[in-house]
């Protein structure tokens, strides 16, 4: 399945399906939510919760591409992430884009 997120996939003349998308909430345990609290203090990278928000995208993404397969698309263009803050500590990322058919000419 080809992923883009421009609005055309070169040499190929799309049909559009429907707007596909993946989610999930994440948060990180308590122990590691203080530890990170500390790191805020000194700077730095905060690991804890860059790995959090890597494995949400991942399984966002998969949630979409799972979603695409069951219309039998070829592609998703336009895709798009956004995130927002649930509360302290967890956060939602959401994955969109608009599952395509390749039509032969």
């Amino acid at each position: 399945m080809i992923v883009v997120n421009t609005d055309y996939i070169t040499g190929k003349k799309l049909e559009t399906l429907s707007l596909v998308k993946g989610s999930t909430v994440m948060s990180k345990h308590i122990g590691k939510d203080i530890m990170s609290g500390f790191k805020t203090i000194v700077g730095g990278e905060i690991t804890a919760y860059k790995d959090m928000m890597d494995e949400a995208r991942e399984i966002a993404n998969k949630r979409m591409l799972e979603e695409a397969e069951k219309l039998n698309s070829d592609g998703i263009i336009n895709v798009r992430y956004t995130t927002s803050a649930i509360m302290q500590g967890a956060s939602e990322i959401l994955v969109y884009g608009t599952a395509v058919k390749f039509i032969e000419e």
